[in-house]
C-alpha cells in the first residue's frame, strides 16, 4: 500500500481558509472548469447520492485514518452495471486492506457474515479465492479509473492553484495598497484630529467672540433705536429746513442782485477812492511843498540832573501871532560878552539873537509830539518821494537822543527811526486793503573819517572799513548802493529794533571835552520803499534815509594837543568837512547851480538821490540848553538859519 498522502484539493481548500480573513470579498477570477464553479461544501452534497448508492451495494466498514477525510470533487459513473466505488482516502494503510478484504466477503453472501470454510475444504476455498480475485480486479480497475479522475482532478487543481496564486499575489498588492492607504488614513486621521482640536480651540472663541457680538449688537440695536428717533427728528427739522430753505433761496436770489449792485457801486467807489487817495497824495505832497521841501525845526535838549541851571532870559521862545495857541515857530537866546563894556564901565546888556524856523520844541517836547510833526512827512515815502531827515548840531545836544531813543527800550522815549517804521507799517497794512501791497529793505551804515562801514555786519567783517563803496546799482542807473553792506528785509518793529540794538554798539564812539560819549561819526538809516498795485500796475519807489550828523563842535587853535588829541582832531577836521559840504549842496540846489558838489563828501554822495529837486528835507538843529555852550549853540542855529533860507524845486514821485 502506498503511504497516505494530503490531497491537493485539501491543500488548496486550506489555503483559501488560511487567506480567507484577508480577502474582503470573494475572487473574481473564474475557475477553469464548470464542476470547480461551486464550493467545497457543495461538493461534498454532489457526492451524498454516491455514497448512498456505495452504502446500498454492502456494507463497507469505515477506514479509520489519522487524517480528516477530504471532500470528493465529483461523482465516477456506474460501468458495466456496477456500482459505484466507495470514496477511496487519498492514504491506505494495512488496515485499509484487512478492511477491503473484509468488505468483499459480505458482498459476495448476500450480505451475511460468511462462516470459516473448514481447511479441508480447499475447492470451496479456491472458489472463495477467485471470487475474491474477481472482485479485487474488478475493484483495482475502479481504482483505476479513480486514479485517473483523480488525475484529471489533481491537473484542474493545480491549474486552480496556480490561478489561485495569481489571484493572491493580487490581493496581496491590494492588501498592501490597502495597508497603504489606511496608514494614509491613519495619518490623515491624526491630521484631522489635530485640526478638529484646533478648530474646537477655534469655536471656543469664536462662541466667546460671538457673545461679545451679541451684546454688541444688543448695544447697536439700542444705539440704532436711539438713531432711528434722532432721524426722525432730524427728519422733522430737515423739513423745516427745507420750507427755511426755499425762503431763503428766494432771499438769496434777492441778495445776488443786491449783491451785483453792490459790487458794481463798490468798483464805482473802488475807483472814486482810487481817485480820493491819488487827490490825497497831490494835497499831501502841496502841503509839504507849502511847508517848505527844506525844512528846518529847532529842538532844546532838556537840562540834565547835575548840570547848572541857566538864567531865565537866556533862552526865550516868543509867541506867535495867534497868541499862546500858536506853535512855537520863533527861538530868541541871550548871550552877555565880558570883554564889551559902556564908557561909564559898566558891562554892556547882554546881546539878543532871534531865529525863526519852521517849528521850535522847548525842552519840554516829549518823543511823541516831535514825531507828530514830522509824521505826514515820513508817509510821503509811501507816495513815492524820496525824504531826508537830518539830525544836526553840537555833541551832547540831543542828536542821537531825537533819532534812536534814550535806553532801556521804555516806548516813551522812542527816537524817529522806530516810530517812523512803525507809523509806515501800520499805513502800509492800511493801504493793502486798497490793493497796495509794500516791501521795506533796511540798511544802517556809518562815515567815520570819509570811510564807509556797515553797522550791521556781524562774524569777521563787523568793525572793519574799507570794504564798503559807494556804487550805482546799474549802468545808467541812479539809485545809489553800498558794496559790502547788509539790505536786511524788514516787516515788523522787532526787526527793527533788533537792527538798531546791533548797529548801536557797532557805532564808532569815543570821548570828547564836551561828552563821556561821543558820536564821532556819521549813521546813515536808509529804509528802501517799494509799493506796487497789481490791479492798476502801478509801481513806486523811494527811500527813507535818518542820519545822525556827528557833533559839530569847533576846534581850539591854541589848544595843545597830545597824541590822543590828535586823533579826536583828525576826526573833527573830517566832521567839518563833511558838514560844511552838506552845506554847500544844500546852498547850490537852493541857487539852481549847474554843478552839485555830491562828490567832495561821501555823506552828500550817498545821500544824493535824497537831497535833490525830487526829495524832501527835514532837519532838525539840536542846541543845549547851557550857557557854557552858547558859541556852539549860535554857530548851530546860523547854519540852520542859512539851510531854512533855501528853496528847492517843487517834488516829483518816483512811480512808474
Amino acid at each position: 500500500m502506498e503511504p497516505q498522502q494530503r490531497s491537493p484539493l485539501l491543500e488548496v481548500k486550506g489555503n483559501i481558509e488560511v487567506k480567507r480573513p484577508l480577502v474582503k470579498a470573494p475572487s473574481r477570477l473564474p475557475l477553469p472548469g464548470s464542476r470547480f464553479k461551486r464550493g467545497p461544501d457543495q461538493m461534498e452534497d454532489a457526492l451524498e447520492p454516491e455514497k448512498k448508492r456505495t452504502r446500498g451495494l454492502g456494507t463497507a466498514p469505515k477506514i479509520a485514518t489519522s487524517r480528516p477525510r477530504a471532500p470528493a470533487l465529483t461523482t465516477v459513473p456506474q460501468t458495466q452495471g456496477q456500482t459505484a466505488a466507495p470514496k477511496v482516502p487519498k492514504k491506505t494503510g494495512p488496515r485499509c486492506s484487512t478492511a477491503i478484504a473484509t468488505a468483499a466477503a459480505p458482498s459476495m453472501l448476500g450480505g451475511k457474515k460468511p462462516s470459516k470454510r473448514p481447511a479441508w475444504d480447499l475447492k470451496g476455498q479456491l472458489c472463495d479465492l477467485t471470487a475474491e480475485l474477481k472482485c479485487y480486479r474488478e475493484r483495482t480497475q475502479t481504482l483505476d479509473q479513480e486514479n485517473q479522475q483523480l488525475r484529471d482532478q489533481l491537473r484542474e487543481a493545480q491549474q486552480q492553484a496556480t490561478v489561485l496564486g495569481a489571484e493572491r499575489r493580487t490581493l496581496e498588492g491590494e492588501l498592501a495598497r490597502v495597508q497603504a492607504q489606511a496608514e494614509q488614513g491613519q495619518q490623515e486621521l491624526g491630521n484631522l484630529s489635530a485640526r478638529v482640536l484646533e478648530l474646537e480651540e477655534r469655536l471656543g472663541t469664536q462662541e466667546s467672540l460671538v457673545q461679545e457680538l451679541q451684546k454688541e449688537q444688543l448695544g447697536l440695536q439700542e444705539e440704532r433705536r436711539g438713531l432711528a428717533t434722532r432721524l426722525e427728528e432730524q427728519e422733522r427739522r430737515l423739513q423745516t429746513s427745507e420750507a427755511a430753505l426755499s425762503g431763503s433761496q428766494a432771499e438769496v436770489a434777492s441778495l445776488r442782485q443786491e449783491t451785483v449792485a453792490q459790487a458794481a457801486l463798490l468798483a464805482e467807489r473802488g475807483e472814486r477812492l482810487h481817485g480820493l487817495e491819488m487827490e490825497r497824495r497831490r494835497l499831501h505832497n502841496q502841503l509839504q511843498e507849502l511847508k517848505g521841501n527844506i525844512r528846518v525845526f529847532c529842538r532844546v535838549r532838556p537840562v540834565l540832573p547835575g548840570e547848572p541851571t541857566p538864567s531865565p532870559g537866556f533862552l526865550l521862545f516868543p509867541s506867535g501871532p495867534g497868541g499862546p495857541s500858536d506853535l512855537p515857530t520863533r527861538l530868541s537866546l541871550s548871550r552877555s560878552d565880558e570883554r564889551r563894556g559902556t564908557l561909564s564901565g559898566a558891562p554892556a546888556p547882554p546881546t539878543r539873537h532871534d531865529f525863526s524856523f519852521d517849528r521850535v520844541f522847548p525842552p519840554g517836547s516829549g518823543q511823541d509830539e516831535v514825531f507828530e510833526e514830522i509824521a505826514m512827512l515820513v508817509q510821503s515815502a509811501l507816495d513815492g518821494y524820496p525824504v531826508c531827515i537830518f539830525a544836526y548840531g553840537q555833541t551832547g545836544s540831543g542828536k542821537t537822543f531825537t533819532m534812536e531813543g534814550g535806553p532801556g527800550g521804555d516806548p516813551q522815549v522812542e527816537g524817529l527811526i522806530p516810530r517812523a517804521l512803525r507809523h509806515l507799517f501800520s499805513i502800509a497794512q492800511e493801504l493793502g486793503g486798497q490793493g497796495w501791497t509794500y516791501s521795506f529793505v533796511a540798511s544802517y551804515v556809518e562815515i567815520y573819517n570819509e570811510t564807509v562801514r556797515d553797522l550791521l555786519a556781524t562774524g569777521t567783517r563787523k568793525g572793519q572799513g574799507g570794504e564798503c563803496e559807494i556804487r550805482r546799482a546799474g549802468p545808467g542807473s541812479e539809485e545809489l548802493t553800498v558794496t559790502n553792506a547788509r539790505y536786511v528785509p524788514v516787516s515788523c518793529e522787532k526787526e527793527v529794533e533788533a537792527l538798531l540794538h546791533l548797529a548801536r554798539q557797532n557805532r564808532a564812539v569815543a570821548r570828547t571835552a564836551q561828552n563821556e560819549r561821543s558820536s564821532r561819526s556819521h549813521s546813515v538809516f536808509q529804509l528802501q520803499i517799494s509799493g506796487e498795485h497789481a490791479a492798476r500796475g502801478l509801481q513806486c519807489g523811494a527811500p527813507l534815509s535818518l542820519v545822525d550828523l556827528a557833533g559839530s563842535e569847533r576846534l581850539d587853535p591854541g589848544l595843545a594837543l597830545g597824541p590822543g588829541e590828535r586823533e579826536r582832531l583828525r576826526e573833527t577836521q573830517a566832521i567839518n568837512s563833511s558838514l560844511s559840504t552838506l552845506g554847500l549842496v544844500i546852498m547850490a540846489l537852493s541857487n539852481k547851480e549847474s554843478h552839485v558838489p555830491y562828490r567832495n563828501s561821501k555823506l552828500t554822495y550817498l545821500l544824493q538821490n535824497s537831497l535833490g529837486g525830487s526829495a524832501k528835507m527835514l532837519m532838525f538843529v539840536n542846541i543845549s540848553p547851557l550857557e557854557e555852550n552858547v558859541s556852539e549853540s549860535l554857530n548851530s542855529l546860523r547854519f540852520a538859519s542859512k539851510v531854512n533860507q533855501c528853496v528847492i524845486g517843487t517834488a516829483q514821485a518816483n512811480r512808474k
